[in-house]
């Protein structure tokens, strides 16, 4: 686990300094992209309305076994490769590792907002934040698309920059690629409509699950960047935001990061 940490630490300031450069991602196809075409191929094949709820959830729940039993293996035979290749396999990991962590990209989509609103007014706030969120931002006023990218900004620090860390931290490349497989699978079929409240039953369950333990730590790291910027009050207020209002959102997890963040910056975040 050890060297697992240091690679994560590694891997964090390479994704920090050059995120997902558009020129690379252009000519290449992103592993995520490449595993939201294995899961749409599951959603074609299986996820048909003739057949029952049950069977429906039934074949979701293969469907995500064998996504996450392939990422597994993907993840181990990278892992054997980059092992066995000397100082090149760990600087190939350390970038591998880093094309799974979210941290720049979520700065940058978090700051085009502000920078929207002072250049382009609200509808250059609007635009920027649509780029973030899944709601129609054509209703909010300023307050309403700040607020909505500090909500977008804390749940997303949880399940795109904590989770995949932890993972990695604890069961390297195989636990990352896992993580990022279900998280995909979750963000593509795992929402309440008509089409997927079956299908993707079992892929929003396991979301869950993995994202337990990451979203409890992002709210005690929003506790402590609290504490360094604001010292031992602004710590304790953040702390005790984040216990009395985290059940508060609809979300097992996502609450545990954004009322960490309203605490931390004294604000009012809906969820």
């Amino acid at each position: 686990m050890e060297s697992h940490l240091l690679l994560l630490f590694l891997a964090l300031i390479l994704d920090r300094l050059v995120g997902d450069p558009p020129w690379l991602w252009s000519r290449l196809l992103h592993p995520v992209v490449v595993f939201g075409a294995g899961i749409s191929f599951f959603d074609r094949l299986l996820n048909r309305p003739s057949f029952s709820e049950g069977f429906r959830r039934v074949l979701g729940a293969v469907s995500i076994a064998l996504l996450l039993l392939l990422s597994l293996t993907v993840g181990v035979l990278l892992h054997w490769i980059f092992a066995s290749i000397g100082p090149m396999g760990f600087v190939g990991e350390v970038v591998i590792a880093a094309v799974f962590l979210a941290q720049r990209s979520l700065l940058d989509h978090v700051r085009a907002v502000a920078v929207g609103l002072r250049r382009d007014g609200l509808e250059g706030g609007r635009k920027a934040v649509s780029m973030i969120v899944g709601r129609d931002p054509a209703a909010l006023d300023e307050a309403g698309v700040t607020r909505a990218a500090l909500e977008s900004l804390s749940e997303n620090f949880a399940d795109g920059v904590v989770a995949p860390a932890f993972w990695y931290a604890v069961f390297g490349l195989p636990g990352l690629l896992a993580y990022k497989m279900l998280n995909t699978a979750d963000s593509m079929i795992g929402h309440k409509s008509e089409k997927y409240l079956y299908f993707g039953w079992a892929s929003a369950r396991l979301d869950d699950l993995a994202n337990w333990p990451a979203a409890r730590l992002s709210g005690l790291l929003i506790v402590a960047a609290a504490w360094v910027s604001g010292g031992t009050l602004a710590a304790k207020r953040c702390f005790s935001v984040m216990m009395c209002d985290h059940g508060l959102h609809r979300s097992p997890n996502s609450g545990w990061s954004e009322a960490a963040a309203a605490g931390a910056l004294d604000v009012a975040l809906a969820g």
